[in-house]
C-alpha cells in the first residue's frame, strides 16, 4: 500500500505544481494592469454644483411652462417665470434667492414668486451659482476667450477633447492654483451675468417696471449689481433679511449708500445681529441723504411660517403700491 500511497502523493504534488505554474502568469497579468488601472480608479467624475442639482429637481417637479432657460455668458441657468394674473401688469419682479435657497425656496422666494402675480406683477425667480463652486470662467482660461463662446458649433466639441486628455493634469493644477480672490471674482461675474440676463428677459416681456427683490445674500447681489452696473431700466430694489455673503466685500451699508434706486429694506428685528446690521444700513442711508431708502422691521414667526410669509408678502405688496414710480402704476 505504501508504494501506491507514495505514487498518489507524487501525483498530487505534480498537479499542484502544474496549477501554480498556470496561475502565476495570470497573476502577473493581473498585477500589471492593476498599475494602469490605478489612475482610472482615482479619477472621479466632477460632481455638479448644488444649484445645478436643485435646478434639475425643479425641472422634474414644476410645470414646464414656468421654466425658462436663460443664457448668461457661456453658461445657461434655470429661471422660473409666472405671468401676472391681470390684464395690465405693473411690471416684473426679479427674485434673487439666498445662497442656501433655490429658485423655489420655501423660506421666501417660492411663496413670493407665486403670490406676486395676484398683485399684478410678473415674477421671475433665478438660480444662482454656488459661492464655493468651481469658477467656470477661470477653468476656461487655458483656452482663448473666443473659444469660450464657440461650444455651440458642432466642430468645437470634435476638436476640443483630444488636447484636453493630455492636459487634464495641468488643468487640475491650474484649478488648485486659483487664489480665493480669483474664485470670488469669478463668482461675482457669474452672478452679475445672470442678473443681466434676467433683466434682459423681463424687457423682452415688455415689463413696464422692473424690480429686483433679493432675499438673504440675494439682497446683497441685487444691491451690488445696481450699485456697480446702474442699469437704466431698473429703478426699484427690495431687500429681505439682507446678509453679506461670507468672504465678499464691500459690506451692505456701503452698498446702500451708493444705491441709485428707490429701496425698501425689510428685516427681522428678533436677532441682535440683524438689528445691528440694519441700523448700520439706515445710518449709511442718512449720511448719503437717500430720500428713497425706507426700512421696515418685522417680527419673525418661526412657529407659523405661513403667517410669516403672508406678512412679508403684504408688506412688500404695500411697498410696491406706495413707492413704485408713477410711470409703472
Amino acid at each position: 500500500m505504501r508504494p501506491h500511497s507514495l505514487a498518489l502523493l507524487g501525483l498530487c504534488l505534480f498537479c499542484a505544481a502544474t496549477s501554480w505554474a498556470q496561475e502565476s502568469p495570470e497573476d502577473a497579468q493581473n498585477t500589471a494592469p492593476g498599475e494602469t488601472d490605478t489612475p482610472a480608479a482615482n479619477e472621479r467624475p466632477l460632481l455638479p454644483e448644488r444649484s445645478v442639482s436643485d435646478a434639475q429637481t425643479l425641472e422634474r417637479r414644476l410645470d414646464k411652462r414656468e421654466q425658462q432657460l436663460l443664457q448668461a455668458g457661456a453658461e445657461s441657468f434655470l429661471a422660473l417665470w409666472l405671468p401676472a394674473n391681470v390684464g395690465e401688469p405693473s411690471g416684473a419682479v426679479i427674485l434673487v434667492p439666498d445662497d442656501v435657497e433655490n429658485a423655489d425656496g420655501a423660506a421666501a422666494v417660492g411663496p413670493l414668486r407665486r403670490k406676486l402675480p395676484d398683485a399684478g406683477w410678473h415674477s421671475l425667480s433665478l438660480t444662482l451659482p454656488d459661492p464655493d463652486g468651481d469658477p467656470l470662467p477661470l477653468r476656461s482660461t487655458t483656452a482663448a476667450p473666443a473659444e469660450i463662446e464657440t461650444p455651440s458649433t458642432e466642430s468645437a466639441p470634435a476638436t476640443e477633447p483630444p488636447p484636453e486628455t493630455p492636459d487634464d493634469g495641468a488643468q487640475q493644477v491650474d484649478d488648485s492654483a486659483i487664489s480665493p480672490e480669483q474664485r470670488r471674482q469669478a463668482h461675482v461675474e457669474r452672478v452679475m451675468a445672470r442678473l443681466e440676463a434676467a433683466i434682459a428677459f423681463a424687457e423682452q416681456q415688455q415689463a413696464r417696471e422692473i424690480v429686483l427683490l433679493g432675499h438673504g445674500s440675494g439682497a446683497y447681489w441685487a444691491a451690488r449689481y445696481l450699485s456697480e452696473r446702474k442699469p437704466a431700466n431698473v429703478h426699484n430694489l427690495l431687500m429681505v433679511a439682507a446678509e453679506l455673503p461670507a468672504g465678499f466685500a464691500p459690506p451692505l451699508d456701503e452698498l446702500v449708500a451708493q444705491l441709485p434706486v428707490a429701496s425698501g429694506d425689510f428685516y427681522y428685528k428678533d436677532q441682535a445681529t440683524d438689528r445691528s446690521a440694519a441700523l448700520k444700513r439706515l445710518q449709511a442711508s442718512k449720511r448719503a441723504k437717500l430720500p428713497t431708502y425706507i426700512q421696515v422691521s418685522m417680527k419673525a414667526l418661526p412657529g407659523n411660517l405661513d403667517v410669516q410669509q403672508e406678512q412679508l408678502y403684504r408688506r412688500l405688496r404695500g411697498w410696491l403700491q406706495l413707492h413704485i414710480r408713477a410711470s409703472g402704476g
